[in-house]
Parts: C-alpha cells; structure tokens; sequence
C-alpha cells in the first residue's frame, strides 16, 4: 500500500439516511468546539442506538457461548459453509494466540443477540479473516483488536461480498473494517478506532460495487498516524484506494482526526451523496488521483478547522481546502456512470476554506514525485511508456499525468462566517491551482504549463452557486488571489449565474 500526503512538491432494517438540510450557522467563536450530541438535520444516530439484535438463536442456528473460550472459531471450524451462528448475550473472547480468528466459511452468518461483544481484549490482532466469500455480521460488536498498521480487523483478507450490518467496530487498531469487493456496510457504527474506520484496500486487485450507506463514521484515527508518520496520508474516517464504482450515501461522518473520507489513487466511478460531513479534523472529502464521481446533496460544516489553522499558522499559503481534489477528474475514456467530477447541490457551511481543485504537476507516472508509489494512470497499463521521448507527445503527454479537468462545481451554497471558524485570513478561499512544474529533469511538465492548463484549459467550472461570507478565490498558483468580480471577469470567467453576498456571513 502507497502513502500518500495531502499536496506533495511543494440489508436487515430500514436505514436512517441523511437528508439534505440548509441549516443556520452554529458553533462558537472559540477554537474547535467540542462534538455536538446530534447536528440539527436528520442523520444516521446509529452509535447511540444500535438496533438491536435476535433475543433468540433462528432456527438452524449454531448457538455460540461466551462462556467458553474460542467456542465462536472452534464451531465456525467444525460446520459446512452456509451456516448460522448465533451468538448469545455477554462478550466471547478468541483463543490466547495473537494470530486466533474466525476463519468464516462462504455464506457463514454471524448474528449478535442483544449485548453480544466479540472481544479482542487487547491481545488477538484479527476478529474475521480469511478469503471466504458471501459473509455476513449483524448486530455484532467487536472491540479491542489490534491491527497492525494498514491492517483490518474484521475482514482482514478482503474477501468479496461481504456485508456488515447493524454492526459496532470500535476501538481497534489499524482498521476497524477492510473491504472486498461487493461488500455493503450498512447502518454501523464505526468508531475511535486507531487508523481508519474502513480501509477499502484489496491487495493484488480493485474493489468493485461498493455500498457504504447509513452508517455513523466516528473518532477513529485515535493513533494519530500522521504525526507518529508525517504525510503518510493514512488516516481518517474511510480510506479508498482503486474501488471501481462504490456508492457512499446517507453517513454520518464525524469528529474524525484527519479527513472524514478519503479516496486516494484510481479510485472511479463514486456517488457520494446524502452524507452529513462535519466537524472533521481534516478536509471532509478528498479526491485524489482518481476518476469519474457525482458528489451531491451533502452537508459539509465545521470541516477542517484543525489542520487548516495549523497549517495558516505555520505561515503555509496553499489553500488547504474542506474538499480537496487532488490530481483528480472526468475522463470519459474509463467507463463510469459519469464521464466528471460534478459536485453539486452540496451545502458547505463555516468550514475553514471551500473547494480546492489542485494539480502537481512534478506528479505523473515513473516520477520520483509520484506518491502513489509504483502506480501509473488508467489509461496506461505499461508504466515503462511514460518515459522520454514517448511522454513528451500525444498520447503519452496527457494520459501520463492525472489530471484534474472536468469538473463541474454548480448549484451549491457556501456560508462562512469568519467569527465561527475564528479566523482572519486564508479560511476564505475557493481555488484552482498547481504548481510550477520542476522535477525531474526529464519531466515535460515543466514551467507553468500545468498551472496554465487546470486553470483555463481543462475544462473546469464553477456556476450557478450562491456564496454568503467573505470569500476569495485563488487560480493559477497560490499567489494570486482574485475578488470575486475577478473570477468572474476575464480570462477566468467562473461562476457564471452565481452570486456572492459578501457582508452576510460575518
């Protein structure tokens, strides 16, 4: 698994599903205030109340008892595929053996009774493994597993077609949950685990059909990896990393140290849609050298508000934004159910900054700067083509580099009001912007070329947005900085039919 940084060079019941809602400011002028209980629009509650669980075994399930130790691993051994385990009140414990786990055989069931607690009592590294496909956990809790580092506990191998409902997975190490593909997550409680709450990784291959709805998202990274490893960019609520089309809609994402969800390296074809993201340490929402998604009717508010002020108070001028897209947009060549990025009918609400659509341009397949090591672009499978002469002509030159281009930002409302963020300067900005291509040596990206490109050729757009607050906008590099009439003006002409009130966020 690559690392990754945030800019280098320089189905059982009914779901509660998010709604939409355009809510007032809240918050205090202090520095970050403490989580709230609930924010005012409907959301997935699921930590607080999780549904519970069968008060009695179904028919034609194996009973598991607490009261024997490793019983759930030793019976899941013994029975064919396709069985059902109930597991009975209390908190079941593995074998004394760090690498003890269940092993779950296709179409295993697992169902927690009311109360039922797997529990890795600091010692077992995995809860469920194993390659098996067609696995299914209800109303389980799991806890105090520990996951090395880019490790999960439940579903450590990624096996497809997993699904994990009415779950809780809490304060694991590593990731409370990997992914396979087919995998659903519904209305689960993700939370205060050490590294991620789900890291969707399959080594050796990509992840496709990925549903991630109606879950509560919460307090995990409680490791705080990206100080114990500085941009590793391996923290966060959810990771992503070369999913072919998920669908990630009605969460409660929340008071997470670092992003809220992450999508990093070939990542395409995602609906992110419905979601509250808030009070993030982080951004809410990255997208980073990825394809094709529709990012729509979310609530985004408080994001940021962390790592955004420190990075200003380190005297740092990029625009660390709260949706950061990062060498990432459309191509119509990669099949997808949208051929951009269209992020619309989105609420943003007092984050610290809006959106950020960036490109370094040293980053590009067989560079010494390309973070997303040993990975080249879709639209290359022979990474030994981008090298000179080949790259510096059509096609090579752009199907080399990941480029950030049609994205369509539109009917979206942006509020900021600088006394709730508790800010002066640099919280304010909407962006389109690279780098000053320099390395290496060989790179035809050099110059301005890139920054010329993202800015006013690759087809990206702001329009049909309302802004209240302050707001400025930055384009090209990070040291122009224009006012909105500018924007809008001449060569830039974004935000067509949008509108700015200036005085009333604060």
């Amino acid at each position: 698994m690559g690392s990754k940084g945030r800019r280098r060079a320089l189905p059982a019941a009914p779901l509660a599903l998010v709604l939409l809602a355009a809510t007032g400011c809240e918050g205090t002028p202090d520095a970050r205030p403490e989580p709230t209980a609930a924010p005012a629009a409907p959301v997935a509650r699921v930590c607080a109340a999780p549904a519970a669980g069968p008060a009695k075994a179904p028919a034609g399930a194996v009973t598991v008892d607490p009261a024997v130790p490793g019983d759930l691993a030793a019976k899941t051994r013994t029975s064919p595929p396709h069985t059902t385990f109930w597991l009975r009140p209390g908190t079941h414990r593995l074998g004394p053996d760090r690498y003890a786990q269940v092993v779950p055989k296709e179409g295993n069931s697992y169902l927690g009774a009311p109360g039922a607690v797997l529990d890795g009592r600091r010692t077992n590294q995995y809860a469920f493994g194993g390659t098996a496909r067609d696995v299914t956990i209800r109303h389980l809790t799991v806890q105090g597993f520990v996951a090395p580092h880019d490790e999960g506990v439940v579903n450590h191998d990624s096996a497809d077609g997993w699904t994990i409902e009415h779950a809780t997975i809490r304060k694991n190490s590593g990731a409370g949950l990997m992914a396979g593909a087919r995998q659903q997550v519904r209305a689960s409680c993700l939370r205060d685990n050490g590294q991620y709450g789900m890291n969707a990784y399959k080594a050796g291959g990509r992840i496709s059909g990925l549903v991630v709805e109606g879950n509560e998202i919460t307090g995990n990274n409680t490791d705080d990896w990206e100080r114990r490893r500085p941009g590793c960019g391996c923290t966060g609520g959810v990771k992503f990393w070369s999913v072919d089309g998920a669908d990630v809609r009605g969460n409660w994402v929340h008071d997470n140290r670092g992003a809220g969800l992450w999508a990093d390296t070939n990542n395409n074809d995602f609906r992110i849609e419905g979601n509250v993201l808030e009070e993030n340490d982080g951004a809410a929402l990255i997208y980073e050298t990825s394809y094709n998604a529709v990012i729509r009717k979310n609530t985004i508010r408080r994001n940021n508000w962390v790592e955004g002020r420190r990075y200003a108070d380190r005297g740092d001028t990029f625009p660390y934004a709260t949706v950061y897209l990062s060498e990432s947009g459309g191509e119509p060549r990669i099949r997808a159910r949208t051929d951009r990025i269209e992020i619309h009918r989105n609420v943003l609400e007092d984050n610290w900054s809006g959106i950020t659509l960036w490109e370094n341009a040293d980053r590009f397949c067989n560079s010494p700067a390309n973070t997303s090591s040993g990975d080249c672009t879709l639209l290359v499978k022979d990474k030994d083509r981008c090298v000179q002469p080949a790259i510096a002509t059509a096609p090579l030159y752009a199907d080399c580099r990941w480029k950030t281009q049609r994205v369509d930002v539109r009917g979206n409302r942006f509020v900021l009001d600088k006394s709730v963020v508790d800010c002066a300067v640099q919280c304010d900005r909407m962006a389109v912007l690279a780098n000053y291509g320099t390395y290496p040596d060989w790179s035809p990206y050099q110059g301005e070329r890139v920054a010329e490109a993202i800015t006013l050729e690759q087809h990206n757009r702001w329009r049909d947005n309302v802004y209240v607050g302050p707001w400025t906008f930055v384009v090209h590099d990070p040291s122009r900085t224009l006012d909105f009439g500018q924007w809008q003006g001449a060569p830039y002409r974004q935000d067509a039919d949008s509108t700015l009130r200036a005085g009333d966020g604060g």
